[in-house]
């Protein structure tokens, strides 16, 4: 891999392998972010990539009731569909082309499942840590049916968060950051323009691309550093790259289980409120599978940007 010059604020390449995970009874996804070589890309600080998969008969995915405070989580789908249920009273079915965000601020709890069994699935599940400003605020959920689309060429680029091609998604989020999806319905080469204030990192989501003259397929996660104005991008057909970007935190937030917060006492605390089903974390009204128990944090010592 050739780099450029690894200096504060210059463009890089690095390579992350994203690793093997399984959320709910048995979906297996892989993880890109955080990795022990990255922890951020702007906010985003999580990122799941499930699928494309055929569920066998009787088989789907089903995440039981779990807690989340300070970030929200942005679900892209792909294929297939997912029934979010939280703790607002919020029941939505999340379709092909849409985003569902939710914004856990001071406590939410949520599940989802895969409405009918044997289906299919391919989505991104993400999470954007939230800011000193927002990250104790009261929780909210909404569902994105339709979000700005362009082609170039022949390529689809949906605009997911951010703005870009002077298109703004109506996304709400709380710091400077860009998604894309992009998608190819044939071999295709472009140049796409880039914030250079903001770091970003490309993961494609099926097919093969070459991304700043590098190949890239589906499990592997390119950084590209922060400082480039455009982005040289050649995919093949059927290819679709999640393009990511945002301003640099100073410091990565900590990350533990399914909280973000900022010292580990947040975290303890949030941990004891889920575990006691503390008011701060209500159930979930029609949950088909039982809540999830946190794990132990018995001699864990968090540190951030760890």
């Amino acid at each position: 891999m050739t780099e450029h010059p690894t200096s504060a604020g210059s463009p890089e390449l690095r390579r992350i392998t994203a690793r093997e995970s399984v959320i709910g009874t048995d979906t297996v996804i892989r993880r890109a972010l955080p990795s022990a070589k990255l922890r951020t890309v702007g906010a985003w600080c999580f990122l799941d990539h499930a699928g494309p998969v055929q569920f066998a008969p009787g088989h789907g995915m089903h995440v039981g009731p779990h807690p989340h405070i300070g970030l929200q989580t942005f679900t892209w789908m792909i294929e297939g569909e997912v029934l979010h249920r939280d703790s607002l009273g919020c029941e939505q079915l999340i379709r092909p082309g849409q985003v569902n965000l939710m914004t856990a601020g001071r406590g939410i709890v949520h599940s989802e499942d895969t409405p009918v069994d044997g289906d299919r699935l391919h989505a991104a599940q993400l999470w954007i840590a939230l800011p000193d400003s927002q990250r104790h605020r009261e929780p909210d959920f909404r569902n994105f049916a339709e979000l700005p689309v362009l082609e170039r060429g022949g390529l689809r680029v949906t605009v997911l968060a951010g703005t870009a091609f002077g298109r703004t998604s109506p996304v709400q989020v709380y710091t400077p950051l860009v998604g894309l999806d992009i998608l190819s319905t044939q071999a295709q080469a472009d140049e796409l323009p880039l914030d250079p204030g903001f770091e970003h990192a490309a993961l494609v989501l099926r097919g093969q691309a070459l991304v700043a003259g590098e190949t890239l397929v589906p499990g592997e996660l390119l950084y590209l550093g922060r400082g480039r104005e455009t982005l040289a991008l050649r995919c093949e057909a059927d290819t679709q790259v999640l393009l990511l970007g945002g301003e640099p935190f100073s410091e990565a937030p900590l990350l533990w289980w399914n909280f973000v917060a900022r010292n580990q006492a947040e975290i303890e605390q949030a941990l004891a409120d889920w575990n006691r089903r503390s008011p701060r974390f209500p159930a979930v009204a029609g949950a088909v599978t039982p809540p999830i128990d946190a794990p132990s944090m018995a001699g864990v010592r968090l540190k951030s940007g760890a």
